[in-house]
């Protein structure tokens, strides 16, 4: 019995550790050696025998190929699915960070807070306090949707002279060049104020031809667009998006074909006889900023039938630049997306010749389209959706925090009812989840990764999460945000929310297909060096990614059971105190993952593929332990205050449960049931134990938002709030500072009310009475008298005449009582 309770123990510890296949041979020889203090039983030499060709077979390394993995891999090159080269391309681009470490079932924390700390670099910050201020106090979102549908013509001259639509571009070229980081708090302050000229702003600056032509253009390109794109000379947009393929961007249409040809270039009016170039047929919707456009981004399917670049007739997605003034190319029609008036609208044209120096990078890079795309714009997705998201959250937190402690309903402010705390709660938790997972994924994107992998986790749980802000803030809000006008500053968010959710991967198959189809191979340790070993025909690679896969997945089993069984409270935290507690969850859940993930493959195959319900249950997972860890790294960032404690705790507890939820249906839903059982019993041997954030903590971080002070201030730190106690944000702050001072007044009015000193009918009456009878002072009248006054502006909705155009916003006919 000890000798079985001792090998055990012993397998566990070399498991758990990871260690190489030499120390389980030596420790299992170290076993046999002492069973006869252990068990009083001498081994047999014939077992001494079966142990050294073991010992051989797996360390021998010729060996071991002849014998094990030699056959295995065989099999497995006859069974790995085959992958289209729009899959292969998007699986190679970008890179792997700290989503790797989630991966392996065994995160590095020191690695994690040794990153740095994101900053505004003081040229940054100067923009932001500066032009961006300027900008946001040039904006009116409601006379921009509801009377101009556009950008006034001195917005948009100030955010060209300005220099927001060359922020990514180098300052060589005239460019602002700034950060990741700071490119991405310019976009989340204006979306505070406006989302029609956040779009304008952000989408040349991540989504237009900037980025592609900076990596990839020829210097010819460069010098002529970029300089005239950093001054708003030029207007871009890049078309993708086809009435065919969306999502499905690799299956676009569209197409060109090489041939000879004659153009005359718009830009200079030279003619242009005999050239070799392209002649090109589009049809694309959904383009931001088309119908303003100046050059046109375009990505199409280029052939080659008559073999004049090679031998290779079918050459791929090619992205080329083309002037909007060049004959051929239609634009000027426009859609209006979900109620949003942001420039977008459809291009379209028919055999229009470009030359092959329009293809960006010319000729070298004809066909390397997609990896372009996927390469550059996955940055954009770090940036630009989940920026309007931190900033729906950071308005929502603003405004929902005080209209909830402004307004009152039977006597008692509004947020201090249950359920209206419970939604104030998911508000703060979730914009708090928002931007720490931004904030982290910008920190590797100025460490110059770029994270694929972490760019759709933003991309779909920020726009999920603002969709869910937006939703319960209007609930708390009710009647206030229910009704269109200047005094309305959620609705227009509310209805421009599918957007967010539909463009750059709709966010089902983000979910369902990109997350983890892109993650399980790009971040696993060994699968990916599998599959290339595989394609390339490499044994010697094969040989060392399997072995180290058959003992990671042993190191999992382990992990998963002895932390599910410890929960995790032998782990060593990098931090003491309250917040120990969520790193060692992560750590549990992460070698759970690890080992689902493992499992999901065995026994799935290449099936898992087209798996999508138990893809999306798998990316989840990983999605939850990268936004907890990601809340872990805010809360020391920002000085690990004790105040922030109910929100870092909000944001970890939520994020875990979700993975825990996550398993539990992936494991209800496995085909192999047996494995489905093994594997329950393994990760949860206690059954489920997260919970989700308990009521009296969302009660706290409801009430942080409701108060002014040092946690609302951090939690809406960066947004745009004008002080003009006319403008509908503006006025919250001042309403609530002046409603918080003369509450005591209030309450001394309503008890004199109680006792029979004050017997007028209204409101208004008995504060009259109070003055004329010397209870109050004519001071605390006029405070009263004005905190009244803010209180009915803050509540109020807008009105119009009936008999007048009610699309009108000058005709606003406005009641003030």
């Amino acid at each position: 019995m000890w000798s079985i309770i001792v090998l055990l123990v012993l397998m566990g510890a070399l498991a758990y550790h990871r260690a190489p296949i030499i120390a389980w041979s030596v420790g299992f020889a170290v076993w046999l050696e002492a069973l006869p203090w252990l068990a009083g039983v001498q081994p047999q030499p014939w077992i001494w025998g079966v142990f050294a060709v073991v010992v051989a077979l797996l360390n021998v390394v010729p060996l071991r190929r002849l014998a094990l993995t030699g056959p295995i891999f065989a099999v497995f090159r006859k069974i790995t699915p085959s992958m289209s080269a729009t899959e292969q391309e998007a699986i190679n681009a970008g890179t792997v960070w700290w989503d790797r470490d989630l991966f392996s079932g065994k995160p590095d924390w020191q690695r994690l807070l040794s990153f740095p700390d994101p900053k505004l670099s003081p040229e940054e910050q100067a923009f932001i306090d500066g032009p961006t201020e300027q900008l946001c106090a040039m904006l009116d979102e409601w006379t921009i949707t509801h009377q101009d549908h556009d950008l006034p013509a001195p917005v948009w001259d100030f955010i060209k002279r300005s220099g927001f639509l060359g922020m990514i571009v180098k300052k060589q070229y005239g460019g602002l060049e700034f950060s990741n980081y700071g490119h991405a708090k310019v976009v989340t302050k204006i979306a505070t104020r406006s989302g029609t000229a956040a779009v304008s702003v952000m989408v040349p600056n991540s989504l237009g031809p900037g980025e592609l032509l900076q990596h990839y253009g020829t210097e010819a390109q460069k010098d002529y667009y970029l300089p005239r794109l950093a001054r708003g000379e030029d207007i871009p947009c890049f078309a993708l998006t086809s009435p065919s393929a969306g999502s499905d961007a690799g299956g676009i249409p569209d197409f060109g074909v090489v041939c000879r040809g004659s153009y005359t270039d718009p830009r200079s009016g030279e003619q242009h006889q005999d050239v070799l170039g392209i002649r090109v047929t589009w049809e694309k919707r959904w383009i931001t900023l088309a119908p303003i456009a100046t050059v046109l981004g375009l990505a199409f399917k280029l052939y080659d039938p008559d073999q004049l670049l090679g031998a290779t007739r079918d050459i791929g997605i090619t992205c080329a630049l083309v002037p909007t003034e060049h004959q051929g190319v239609s634009i000027g029609r426009r859609h209006y997306p979900g109620g949003a008036v942001f420039m977008n609208g459809p291009t379209w044209g028919h055999e229009v010749f470009i030359p092959l120096e329009w293809v960006i990078g010319g000729r070298e890079f004809v066909g390397q389209g997609w990896r372009m795309l996927v390469e550059c714009l996955s940055v954009g997705r770090c940036i630009s959706l989940p920026a309007m998201s931190v900033a729906s959250g950071k308005l929502a937190t603003f405004a929902t925090g005080a209209f909830a402690r402004i307004r009152d309903q039977f006597g008692l402010p509004i947020g201090k009812f249950e359920g209206v705390d419970e939604a104030m709660a998911r508000i703060a938790g979730h914009t708090y989840q928002m931007e720490a997972s931004q904030d982290l994924a910008l920190t590797g994107l100025d460490l110059g990764e770029k994270p694929s992998v972490l760019s759709a986790v933003l991309k779909y749980h920020n726009t999920e999460r603002m969709r869910k802000v937006i939703n319960d803030a209007m609930d708390v809000h009710g009647g206030k945000t229910v009704v269109l006008g200047p005094r309305n500053y959620l609705a227009r968010a509310y209805q421009a929310i599918p957007i967010a959710i539909t463009v750059e991967g709709a966010n089902i198959l983000t979910r369902s297909m990109i997350i983890y189809g892109q993650g399980a191979i790009r971040c696993h340790p060994y699968v990916l060096r599998e599959m290339r070993a595989a394609q390339n025909n490499d044994l010697k690679e094969f040989d060392a990614a399997f072995t180290g896969h058959i003992g990671f997945v042993a190191s999992n089993k382990v992990r998963a059971f002895w932390l599910g069984l410890t929960g995790a409270a032998l782990v060593r935290a990098p931090r003491s105190g309250p917040t120990a507690r969520y790193y060692k969850r992560i750590t549990r859940l992460s070698s759970a993952f690890a080992l689902l993930s493992d499992m999901a493959m065995f026994s799935l195959g290449g099936g898992l593929k087209f798996r999508e319900k138990l893809s999306a249950r798998l990316g989840d997972m990983l999605s939850g332990l990268y936004i907890a860890s990601a809340a872990l790294k805010r809360f020391e960032r920002e000085g690990a205050q004790r105040d922030d404690l109910p929100l870092v705790a909000w944001a970890a507890e939520a994020a875990l449960f979700d993975v825990q939820q996550a398993m539990h249906g992936f494991l209800a839903n496995l085909p192999n049931r047996p494995l489905a059982w093994a594997l329950r019993r393994l990760i949860f041997p206690w059954g489920l134990t997260l919970t989700p954030p308990c009521d009296r903590l969302g009660t706290q971080v409801a009430r942080a938002i409701m108060t002014p002070g040092a946690v609302r201030d951090r939690l809406t730190h960066g947004m745009y709030v004008s002080s003009d106690e006319t403008d509908a944000v503006g006025v919250l702050p001042i309403a609530l500072e002046a409603i918080l001072a003369t509450e005591p007044l209030e309450q001394k009015l309503r008890k004199l009310g109680r006792e029979g000193k004050l017997l007028g009918l209204t409101l208004r009456d008995r504060l009259a009475e109070a003055l004329a009878l010397q209870l109050i002072s004519q001071s605390e009248f006029d405070a009263l008298t004005r905190a009244r006054k803010l209180k009915r502006d803050v509540i109020m909705v807008d009105d119009f005449d009936m008999n007048l155009d009610q699309h009108d916003a000058g005709l606003l006919q406005r009641v003030i009582f």
